[in-house]
């Protein structure tokens, strides 16, 4: 078997970005990979503007207890003209600061009388203004390639006057579940059956990532049926997933379907839950065989088909980033597969973020993940003490 980092670093080294790209109005670009940097051809902000609502005067001029007249009224979008000596200007938040105005005091440090203003402060130059280009200046890289574009990224995007932005093409994921004991929800359950939950993490887990799924629903647990649905998948789409029958039962086809159509390039992971996964090829598609069990569909998918699917879409930036907490439990399971197990976070008695494990961490309790913060992550052949620091990695870095 393969660990967890070698599987990860494998199925990286085979992941191919796609390399078409389109052009999308701004607003619908979240999510998106963006295929060219974007370079600023402006300054942001333009102009020297006020970060305050008050009044923008000399600083030099102006002691405290200064009565200086009101000269002119300047609000956001407005232009106005040079300060004349010895007087304010009324100015809002945004507005250009005037010619001739070096500082703003803001209004609550203000006394007005008709059209005089008391200034009861000493304002020091540069005070409460925002200077021409101090976010942004012309011919700044403002956003690289490989960017997942965030809202934060679209609002930066827009501030200097972007409509559209070059994005690579979405990727295409299909998948299918196998097992003739799944039924879908809204369907009454006979003896033997159980609800296909797979289809719908996958759903969630694929589409969170910004890729188009396409859903093949369950296939029947026959090598001729399963055949049929992995040519079908491979033929639409640039990622097969599947959940369930690649382990080593008689009612496993899976496998020996691809293998039949493809080839398969790993199988087996020394990790637990999980273990039997498999990475291959069937035509020009990728082939990612999740196991079967519910929580080992989700957190093998979030740690190997997720970063897998963000450099396929062209992301640069793919693994999560890990936190050390102190754990709040004892550990004393050594065995020879690396140990993920589901916890959420609390603050200990000191302070600390301690991570609390859910009682139950078979494969097949699924409510364990909606429970948990995220995954400690537990090298093979270690144990834990209580207190001790271990690896942590939320599931705000994994989903979505």
């Amino acid at each position: 078997m393969l660990t967890a980092d070698q599987l990860l670093e494998e199925l990286l080294m085979r992941a191919r970005g796609v390399t078409q790209t389109e052009a999308v109005p701004v607003e619908l670009a979240l999510g998106r990979v963006l295929a060219q940097p974007q370079v600023a051809t402006i300054s942001v902000p333009p102009l020297d503007n006020s970060a305050m609502d008050g009044y923008a005067l000399r600083a030099a001029e102006c002691v405290q207890g200064a009565v200086l007249a009101v000269s002119q009224r300047i609000a956001a979008g407005q232009m106005g003209g040079a300060l004349t000596a010895g007087s304010a200007a009324r100015i809002f938040t945004g507005a250009p600061v005037p010619p001739g105005a070096d500082a703003v005091v803001m209004q609550e440090h203000c006394s007005v009388d008709g059209d005089k203003v008391r200034i009861n402060y000493q304002p020091k130059a540069g005070e409460n203004i925002r200077r021409a280009g101090e976010d942004i200046c012309p011919c700044d890289t403002i956003l690289a390639a490989g960017t997942r574009l965030d809202a934060a990224a679209m609002g930066l995007g827009a501030s200097v006057g972007l409509a559209a932005l070059p994005v690579y093409r979405r990727l295409k994921v299909a998948s299918f579940s196998t097992g003739d004991e799944l039924v879908q929800p809204g369907t009454a359950l006979r003896a033997g059956q159980i609800y296909n939950s797979n289809r719908y993490t996958l759903a969630g887990l694929v589409q969170g990532l910004g890729c188009e799924w396409l859903d093949l629903g369950s296939v029947p647990d026959t090598l001729a049926a399963t055949l049929a649905a992995l040519q079908r998948a491979a033929a639409m789409a640039d990622v097969v997933i599947t959940s369930g029958g690649v382990s080593v039962g008689e009612e496993d086809h899976v496998k020996a379907a691809v293998e039949r159509l493809g080839k398969i390039d790993m199988w087996k992971v020394a990790m637990k839950p999980g273990k039997p996964l498999v990475y291959g090829r069937v035509g020009e598609a990728d082939f990612i065989g999740l196991p079967g069990n519910p929580v080992s569909t989700f957190v093998t998918f979030v740690l190997f088909a997720r970063p897998f699917l963000l450099k396929r879409m062209g992301v640069v930036e793919v693994l999560p980033k890990t936190y050390r907490v102190q754990a709040a439990f004892d550990w004393a399971k050594p065995g020879d597969r690396r140990e993920f197990l589901r916890a959420r976070l609390a603050v200990g008695e000191e302070g600390a973020l301690q991570a609390q494990l859910f009682p139950n961490q078979s494969s097949g309790v699924l409510t364990s993940a909606v429970w948990a913060h995220g995954l400690v992550d537990i090298d093979i052949g270690h144990t834990v003490a209580r207190g001790e620091s271990v690896r942590f990695i939320p599931f705000s870095e994994v989903l979505g």
